[in-house]
């Protein structure tokens, strides 16, 4: 019903499988003694450091990137700011020159303390100062009349066409400004991608000697290794021989036992050249281990017997005990019947007096009406 034979991931046994030919690999070259080199093993160092040289020039390369990104940021702030500072210097000096041209002293319609013709400008144009102010029933000026009615209006026009051809000249302004803005960012942007293109150049230019001075660097390091190697192997070779023509040509090899006595000290011998035990040695070792050997038997003979001394004090002991607790349990039981005989005496005489007192002394037991003659009296 259910298919259990499934098969596993294809990734986990690729990932399996990589790992059984790495330890294949592995072994193949830690238990190959004719390729095994005693001692650390070079191409995996030598490897190591060309990736670590790898590494380092990676990170020099992109360090120089990043600081040529950084030069560029730095240039295009640098004109961001100067922008910003060129326009506010220039809305200054325009608002600057408003408050000169529209916003003089003389201009104002506020009231001001300092100026004392200030109540007759509000009169009619008609007084003055010659003239003798005639009074409200002269009817010369009524409340809410607006003498300078057409003047105000020609003003009023004016200013509308003031702030229309201000407007205008704000718009265009900002138009110029904008289209400045625009060929400014598009001239950067054709900047920043030029030296985009020609750092990407110098890039590829940097990595492609970089990698040609690394394969000539390693070409050369091949060629001093394999040099050693094939110096080291003519060395390994005339040692191998040299050690053969000599085990051929000594003592080393040959079966007198006089080799191996020191010759300052005949009762020593050279752990290098020692060839063996003689018979009188042997049995002369063979007799000392037979004593041994007795001696131990002894030992052990009387090791047993103490054991068995031991085994037969702790029986007894063992008997002394139950003995001694036997005893105990006999005298707690006589203990516990005297105990008992005693408790029985003494609820005996207990209960003799307890018939005493209820036959002898409490006879006449007092009724209700006693009780409440009693309690009639005490109040």
């Amino acid at each position: 019903m259910y298919n259990i034979n499934q098969s596993t991931d294809t990734k986990e046994a690729a990932a399996i499988e990589a790992r059984r030919n790495r330890e294949k690999e592995r072994q193949n070259r830690f238990f190959n003694v004719r390729n095994r080199v005693m001692g650390v093993d070079v191409q995996a160092l030598n490897n190591q450091v060309g990736d670590r040289k790898c590494r380092e020039a990676a990170e020099r390369s992109k360090e120089a990137a990043y600081g040529t990104s950084q030069v560029q940021y730095d240039v295009v702030v640098q004109m961001l700011e100067k922008e910003e500072a060129d326009r506010t210097r220039r809305l200054a000096k325009k608002v600057q020159e408003f408050r000169e041209q529209k916003q003089q002293l003389k201009n104002g319609r506020e009231f001001s303390l300092w100026d004392p013709d200030q109540v007759w400008k509000g009169l009619p144009t008609y007084l003055s100062y010659s003239n003798t102010y005639p009074g409200p029933a002269s009817l010369q000026y009524f409340s809410g009349q607006d003498l300078d009615r057409a003047t105000w209006l020609r003003m009023q026009q004016g200013q509308f066409r003031y702030n229309l051809e201000r407007q205008q000249q704000e718009q265009q302004q900002a138009k110029v400004d904008e289209n400045c803005a625009d060929a400014l960012s598009n001239q950067l942007r054709l900047a920043m991608d030029a030296q985009a293109t020609h750092l990407a150049r110098l890039e590829e230019s940097c990595r492609a000697a970089m990698m040609c001075a690394m394969a000539n660097a390693n070409k050369a390091q091949a060629a001093v290794q394999a040099g050693r190697q094939r110096c080291e192997r003519q060395r390994e070779k005339k040692a191998n021989l040299a050690e053969i023509r000599h085990q051929s040509t000594s003592d080393l090899l040959t079966e007198n036992p006089q080799v191996a006595q020191h010759r300052t000290a005949p009762h020593q011998v050279l752990p290098y050249c020692w060839k063996g035990m003689t018979l009188e040695q042997r049995a002369a070792i063979r007799k000392e281990q037979e004593v041994q050997r007795s001696k131990k038997e002894a030992h052990r003979q009387a090791e047993k017997t103490l054991d068995t001394e031991w085994k037969s004090q702790t029986m007894s002991s063992a008997q002394a005990l139950l003995e001694l607790e036997e005893q105990e349990r006999e005298l707690c039981a006589v203990f516990q019947r005297g105990l008992g005989s005693f408790n029985q005496q003494l609820a005996n005489e207990q209960k003799a007096q307890q018939d005493y007192l209820n036959s002898v002394i409490y006879t006449n037991q007092p009724t209700a009406q006693y009780h409440r003659q009693f309690n009639t009296s005490s109040r």
